[in-house]
C-alpha cells in the first residue's frame, strides 16, 4: 500500500519547469532576435512557411518549448525523440506515424529530436529522404556546434537558428511568472523572497531558465512559515545554488569559445579582459593546469622574442600552481595572464616556424650542402665533406658574411622577420647590421 502510494505521488508530480512551459508565443520569453515582429522565425510561423530546422543554443534557452509552439501554430502532430535513447528503430516508427498522418488525415508532423548531435552518421542520414519528401518537418536541437557535429547532408536540408542565453531581465520575468501564477506556478502559496535573493537566483542560473525554475522549486519546498506568508530566505537560495558551476563543458563549444577569448585578449594587450576570461574559466570548473599549458603556448606564439621573460614567467606560474595547488596557485596564473597581456607582442617566431615547416614538407629531402657536413673519416674528407666551411667564431663579430646554410634550392630564404617591438627590435637591428642591410 505504501509503495503504491509513493508510485502514485511520483507519477502525479510535474516539475515547475514543465508546468511553466509557455503555451503561446505571447508567453514565450527570450529569443526576440528570432521571434519579434518581422523576424525570420516569427514570419515563418505567421505565414505558414513549413520547413525543417535546427535549434542551436545553450541549455535552458527554450529549444523544446519553441518546437512545441511551432507544431501548435502549424497544427501539426508533435513527436519527440531523444538521441541519447533512440536509434534507427525509433526513427522508423516516427516516420510511419508521420506517413500515416499525411496519407490518411492530410496532417503535418513535427519530429523534434533532442541532442541530435549524439546520433551517428547513419542515424542522421535516416532522416534525409523523409525530410526531402516532406513526410515530416524535422526540428533538431543541439548544444554543440552543428558545423562539427552534424553531417553536411543534414545541415543542407535544414535552416539553422541560433538561440541565445536568456538575459537577467528575461530570467527575472520567468521567475516572477512562476511566483505569481496561481494555477501552474507557485502563486497559490504566497511566497516571498527578497530582491537580493531573487538576484542571486538569476545570477547563478547563468542564462538557463530550466535551472532557475528547478532552484526556485527547491527553495519553495524549504520556505519558512511567517505571519506574512511563506518566506524564501537569502540563506535558502544560497543553499540550493551552492556548489553549482557556471555553464562550462570541457568538451564543448563554450570551452573553446572562452579559451579563444582569453587567448585573443592576451594577444590584444587587454589585461582586464584577459583576467575576466581567466576567472570565467576557473568559475566554470576548468582545470587550472589546462590554462597553464595554454599560457605557455601563448607566451611563445604571441610574445616570443619580443619579451622572452614571458615564456619563463608562464613556466614559473605553471610550476608554482603545481606546488601550491588551488586556490593559492591561481594567483600565480593570474600574474602570468596580466604579464603576458601587457608584454610587447611578436608572432615572428611562430610565423617563421610555420613557413619553415611548409618548405620542409614541400621540398622533401634536400641534400645537406657539402661544406656543412662533418668529415670524421678520410673517405668523407676525400668527398669534400666540410670543405670550405667557415668557422663563425673566427670571423668578425662571429659572423661569416655571405655564408649559405641552406640547401641550394632554398638559398636566401628568410623566415624570421623580427618586429620593431621589445627585444626583437634589437634583434632586428643586429641582423640588419650583420647582413649589411642597415
Amino acid at each position: 500500500m505504501v509503495s503504491h502510494l509513493k508510485l502514485s505521488m511520483a507519477t502525479a508530480f510535474t516539475p515547475l519547469a514543465e508546468r511553466m512551459r509557455p503555451r503561446t508565443l505571447a508567453t514565450y520569453v527570450g529569443q526576440s532576435h528570432l521571434l519579434a515582429p518581422a523576424k525570420p522565425l516569427r514570419r515563418a510561423l505567421e505565414e505558414g512557411y513549413l520547413h525543417s530546422m535546427l535549434f542551436w543554443g545553450p541549455p535552458g534557452t527554450g529549444k523544446t518549448t519553441l518546437a512545441r509552439l511551432i507544431a501548435h501554430y502549424w497544427q501539426a502532430e508533435f513527436l519527440t525523440l531523444s538521441a541519447v535513447l533512440a536509434g534507427v528503430k525509433e526513427i522508423r516508427a516516427a516516420v510511419e506515424v508521420a506517413q500515416n498522418n499525411r496519407q490518411q488525415f492530410g496532417k503535418a508532423t513535427v519530429l523534434f529530436v533532442d541532442e541530435v548531435h549524439r546520433f551517428n552518421k547513419a542515424q542522421q542520414d535516416a532522416f534525409l529522404p523523409h525530410i526531402e519528401a516532406g513526410v515530416l518537418i524535422f526540428i533538431g536541437a543541439t548544444t554543440e556546434n552543428p558545423s562539427f557535429e552534424l553531417n553536411n547532408a543534414l545541415l543542407s536540408r535544414v535552416r539553422t537558428y541560433v538561440l541565445r542565453s536568456l538575459s537577467p531581465a528575461e530570467l527575472h520575468q520567468i521567475l516572477q511568472q512562476a511566483l505569481t501564477d496561481p494555477e501552474q506556478g507557485l502563486g497559490a502559496r504566497s511566497l516571498k523572497l527578497s530582491a537580493t535573493a531573487l538576484e542571486q537566483l538569476v545570477q547563478m542560473a547563468d542564462g538557463d531558465a530550466r535551472r532557475a525554475l528547478v532552484w526556485l522549486e527547491l527553495a519553495a519546498d524549504l520556505a519558512e512559515a511567517t505571519e506574512q506568508g511563506w518566506l524564501i530566505s537569502d540563506e535558502t537560495i544560497h543553499e540550493v545554488t551552492s556548489g553549482s558551476l557556471r555553464r562550462f563543458d570541457k568538451a564543448g563549444d563554450l570551452f573553446y569559445e572562452q579559451i579563444s577569448a582569453l587567448h585573443k585578449s592576451i594577444r590584444g594587450t587587454d589585461p582586464d579582459a584577459a583576467l575576466y576570461w581567466f576567472c570565467r574559466m576557473l568559475d566554470g570548473g576548468c582545470d587550472p593546469l589546462y590554462i597553464a599549458r595554454r599560457l605557455v603556448r601563448m607566451a611563445s606564439e604571441d610574445i616570443g622574442n619580443a619579451d622572452p621573460r614571458g615564456l619563463q614567467l608562464a613556466l614559473n606560474a605553471w610550476d608554482a600552481y603545481e606546488r601550491l595547488g588551488s586556490p593559492e596557485g591561481e594567483l600565480m596564473l593570474a600574474q602570468a595572464v596580466v604579464y603576458l597581456a601587457c608584454a610587447p607582442k611578436s608572432n615572428a617566431s611562430y610565423r617563421a616556424f610555420k613557413q619553415a615547416m611548409a618548405d620542409a614538407k614541400q621540398f622533401g629531402s634536400l641534400d645537406v650542402p657539402l661544406h656543412l657536413r662533418n668529415a670524421p673519416t678520410k673517405l668523407m674528407q676525400a668527398l669534400d665533406y666540410g670543405r670550405a666551411y667557415r668557422y663563425a667564431h673566427d670571423e668578425t663579430d662571429a659572423y661569416a658574411a655571405g655564408e649559405n646554410y641552406f640547401p641550394e634550392p632554398l638559398k636566401g630564404r628568410r623566415y624570421y622577420q623580427p618586429v620593431e617591438r621589445g627585444l626583437e627590435l634589437k634583434i632586428r637591428e643586429k641582423l640588419a647590421k650583420l647582413r649589411g642591410e642597415s
